[in-house]
């Protein structure tokens, strides 16, 4: 009879096998799967002492030792969602799932009603959020909220150019006029914000002194304020060029007391000259940089390699708005299944161990993209063959055995 039970051994171990060979095929399109193997044992019965046998120990059968997880890297698959994000190293997302802690790969996200990432079963995806563009360096899950980002008033200007050195400069005495371009020998515009995130049209003018060289007398203007016609207009001061035609001394001035129509907060706006010329080349602005813009709305999500998660917004900007965390276990192959491509720590994974992405051993993000199951099909494929070869012999075990056991009953 202990061949019959050697043979439902077998029976047993393959049939688990085929059942985890199946599992893996039927998962080789599920993203972020990851496939397990069935690893067997030999089974021997204990010897008594003194009936051993002398000529070696004959087992009787086997048994599955363990159902071993492979967490080897999945092939990274490029897609049009920008909150795909696939893992390229080691490392779990984090989720609270229906109030319980969960781990797994898959990156396929979306928002839900009240702005949370969730994946496709509803779990919030845990990282560090940011409250106002800053992180707060707490944990909990992340929540896009800011759907509109609010104006920044213009502080300061920022105007790098080239004042032409060989212009002719303006007579002595003229007062300036900014409808009268003779008063002046160049200007150029650019656009201020006030608290309202309204738009102004700021201009400046540059009078070259007749009989000083190299300085400019500097004026400006701006539109949409309690001024006449609409208008805040006067001098911002001196721009004097060394002989070698760079900026010496003082490079900024400021326009102060702009008190809007619009009822928004009277502005003082700096307007720096880092970076400009006086050479003998025709006038010409190289970059204006303005830190002022009008409020946005939330046009699109970017993810850094590191997690980070950036909203840009209709009107250029963009804005810190959490970052996504890795978690990574002592021994992941320990971890438990939870069904819907989870997995729960147990006392044999140890505890989770979390941080940002590209640190600490973790693997890097990768937006627009998903990691797919690390199911090779042809491998899979091959080793069901010789499972189902191993579950027909251990049957013909049995019945090699009956046909022995039919023979002595018909003595």
């Amino acid at each position: 009879m202990s061949t019959f039970q050697t043979a439902i051994s077998g029976l047993q171990t393959a049939s688990t096998d085929l059942q985890v060979l199946g599992n893996n095929i039927s998962n080789a399109n599920t993203v972020g799967f990851k496939e397990s193997n069935a690893e067997f044992a030999d089974a021997y019965a204990a010897a008594i002492a003194g009936n051993a046998p002398t000529n070696g120990q004959i087992g009787i059968g086997t048994h599955v030792a363990t159902v071993a997880q492979q967490f080897s890297q999945g092939n990274i698959q490029s897609t049009s969602n920008p909150l795909d994000v696939a893992i390229n190293g080691n490392g779990f997302f984090q989720f609270d799932h229906n109030g319980s802690t969960v781990y797994g790969r898959n990156g396929q996200f979306q928002l839900d009603a009240n702005g949370y990432v969730i994946d496709s079963n509803g779990g919030k995806l845990i990282g560090i959020p940011a409250v106002s563009g800053t992180l707060t360096g707490g944990s909990g899950p992340l929540q896009i909220t800011e759907g509109m980002l609010q104006p920044q008033a213009t502080s300061g200007v920022v105007i790098a150019l080239n004042l032409n050195a060989a212009s002719t400069p303006v007579a002595s005495g003229t007062t300036f006029n900014a409808a009268d371009p003779t008063t002046y020998n160049y200007s150029t515009s650019t656009t201020v914000y006030d608290s309202l995130g309204s738009p102004h049209l700021m201009t400046t003018y540059y009078q070259l002194q007749s009989g000083a060289g190299t300085n400019w007398n500097v004026y400006y203007s701006v539109d949409g304020t309690t001024g006449t016609s609409g208008t805040t207009s006067g001098s911002l001061g001196t721009l004097p060029f060394t002989a070698t035609g760079t900026v010496s001394g003082s490079v900024s001035f400021t326009a102060s007391g702009l008190a809007w129509a619009d009822g928004a907060t009277t502005s003082n706006i700096n307007v720096g000259y880092a970076g400009s010329t006086n050479y003998a080349t025709a006038s010409a602005v190289n970059s204006i940089k303005d830190n002022g813009y009008a409020a946005g709305s939330l046009s699109n999500l970017a993810i850094n390699p590191d997690g980070t998660i950036f909203g840009q917004y209709s009107n250029g900007q963009s804005s810190l708005l959490g970052q996504i965390t890795l978690t990574n276990f002592a021994a992941p192959q320990f971890l438990q299944r939870a069904g819907n491509n989870y997995f729960v720590e147990t006392y044999q994974s140890g505890q989770p161990l979390s941080g940002s992405p590209s640190s600490g051993g973790l693997g890097t993000l990768q937006s627009s993209a998903v990691e797919g199951s690390n199911v090779d099909l042809s491998t899979q494929l091959v080793n069901l063959i010789v499972a189902q070869q191993s579950y027909q012999a251990n049957a013909q075990t049995i019945k090699s055995q009956n046909q022995v056991l039919q023979t002595l009953l018909s003595l």
